[in-house]
């Protein structure tokens, strides 16, 4: 079973300094029939305005991962950790028994373009953690790269949860295939540009929840980047 859920639909809110876009209910926008998928909680898609950002805000209990579009967002946490994120970067924040962190835009000029994403972890109160890895567009080219694993494997980040996350950039005539174990199911997001998946056409935003099928076929029908979810 494939269920589309366009990017249009989404919810979204502008609050000036923060334009973004809701797949599932997060914050003031609710809606029951879209409360996540599997284990997959958030995700967000955010443009920061230059010289904004997240000020020092806590969480606890979830696996959180930023994936940078466009532009630079600068990280700071209560572990003592502190960076700036860039397309091709990863970053992985385990909250755990809780955390406190503040994300920025240090740009005078340019906004910065993200994925936020949440994901229930397996087991609650664990010791907070973070890792932040790159992986270049060649590596992503016409494949699906690992980029998050529960063991870390291929270079991946580790998430303390049952999910694989792969991120892939096709061109036209481009194809992966990604298979999925009986009972496991998949979550397509299109980060930008186009693609086609199960025989739907997809544009940046938009995703498709699979469910009952033997694997995720990935084919570039225009320059396209997607992130990819195998899930419980």
């Amino acid at each position: 079973m494939l269920t589309l859920r366009q990017a249009e639909s989404r919810g979204h809110a502008d609050h000036g300094w923060l334009d973004t876009y809701h797949t599932f209910s997060f914050g003031s926008y609710y809606d029951p029939a879209h409360m996540g998928f599997r284990n997959l909680r958030v995700i967000n898609e955010d443009r920061v305005s230059p010289g904004q950002g997240f000020g020092t805000h806590p969480h606890h209990d979830m696996e959180i991962v930023s994936y940078v579009i466009s532009g630079a967002l600068a990280h700071r946490d209560s572990m003592g950790n502190g960076s700036t994120i860039r397309p091709g970067d990863v970053q992985r924040m385990s909250a755990g028994t809780g955390v406190t962190h503040s994300e920025f835009n240090g740009s005078r000029s340019e906004t910065v373009h993200f994925l936020q994403i949440w994901l229930l972890p397996s087991q609650r109160g664990i010791q907070p953690g973070y890792e932040q890895k790159s992986f270049s567009t060649a590596e992503k080219e016409g494949t699906l790269r690992l980029i998050a694993s529960p063991d870390g494997r291929d270079g991946s980040v580790t998430i303390h949860t049952d999910a694989s996350i792969y991120a892939g950039v096709f061109s036209v005539g481009q194809r992966a295939q990604l298979a999925l174990a009986p009972e496991r199911h998949g979550y397509v997001h299109v980060v930008k540009g186009q693609v086609v998946v199960g025989g739907h056409a997809l544009k940046a935003g938009d995703g498709l929840a699979i469910s009952g099928e033997a694997s995720v076929v990935v084919e570039g029908k225009a320059s396209g980047e997607v992130l990819v979810f195998d899930l419980p």
